[in-house]
């Protein structure tokens, strides 16, 4: 197989556009979760620890949350089919692109210094523009014409 084609099947495997998410984000990840024939929405909030290949089509985010005094760590592939939507809640200064000591601390000494954003602009996600039928094309190349 030539590079090409896999990079043409990678491509296709992308989603359109997705947040910019950072080192430091608190996030909510809504993730669909299929249980028997029923499905459903599930959202996970907490911080991201970990960023992996931004550029890939294996782009993956680690996010972090305690719940019920338990540290739970979960990886999602951000262009995976079953992310529904990432927002970004909150947005830290950090220096680092991997996280690791936050493991160590708890209560208060997990805060993060924050930063200000703009978390509309931010978490706008732009859609993948509509083809147009063919009917439309050949008529909008004959309205161009006729204007000339």
């Amino acid at each position: 197989m030539s590079f090409e084609l896999i990079k043409k099947v990678n491509d296709a495997q992308k989603k359109f556009d997705v947040v910019d998410v950072r080192t430091g984000d608190k996030v909510r990840v809504h993730q669909k979760i299929k249980e028997g024939n029923k499905e459903r929405v599930q959202v996970f909030e907490g911080m991201v620890i970990r960023t992996d290949r931004k550029k890939s089509h294996t782009s993956r985010i680690t996010v972090r949350k305690v719940a019920s005094g338990v540290g739970v760590e979960k990886s999602f592939l951000l262009h995976s089919p079953l992310i529904e939507k990432i927002e970004i809640v909150r947005r830290s200064k950090v220096r680092r692109k991997y996280l690791t000591y936050m493991r160590e601390r708890s209560g208060k000494g997990t805060r993060l210094k924050a930063k200000d954003f703009d978390k509309k602009a931010v978490n706008e996600v732009k859609q993948k523009p509509e083809p147009k039928p063919a009917d439309e094309k050949k008529e909008d190349k004959e309205s161009e014409s006729k204007e000339k």
